[in-house]
């Protein structure tokens, strides 16, 4: 069984991990200290917790297994999903030995549950287009492509 529940203090080496894990590189990738403090990565993460961050994390038999989370950017520090500054851009990880389980799915809903309940109208992402499984869960949430980022695509959905 599965349980979701918010980022607790305790939680946040997971959660860098979790960003780290989220990065699609399949060749090559950095170390993940190195990665997460890149200048066009670190947006993601400096200052965790300010207004419009939000983040959630999955247990299996009270293991972390996964998180999702989203974080309001603005114009003058953009995002690779970035759609405009009244929609978080969204980013989810599942750890490789519980991936194809339906977790990320279970994370994704509930953080749109929550986007809305914040008062969001709409949520942004960034996705390689080569990651066919992630790309389908996307849209059958109901993303929609309105874009492309160097060369990942960008979705939006509107809740």
């Amino acid at each position: 069984m599965v349980i979701v529940r918010s980022l607790e203090q305790q939680d946040y080496d997971f959660f860098m991990h979790m960003h780290y894990e989220s990065i699609n590189i399949l060749e090559g990738k950095p170390p993940k200290h190195e990665l997460l403090n890149a200048p066009n990565i670190k947006k993601y993460n400096k200052g965790w917790g300010k207004s419009g961050d939000r983040a959630l994390v999955a247990l299996s038999d009270n293991k972390l297994v996964g998180a999702v989370w989203y974080r309001l950017l603005d114009e003058m520090d953009k995002g690779y999903g970035f759609v405009d500054s009244e929609t978080p851009e969204l980013g989810v990880a599942v750890l490789p030995d519980f991936r194809q389980q339906g977790i990320g799915a279970i994370l994704m809903k509930e953080i749109i549950q929550q986007a809305r309940y914040d008062g969001f109208s709409s949520l942004s992402l960034s996705v390689d287009p080569n990651n066919h499984l992630a790309v389908r869960l996307y849209e059958k949430l109901g993303f929609e492509v309105c874009g492309m980022s160097g060369t990942s695509l960008t979705m939006k959905l509107t809740i």
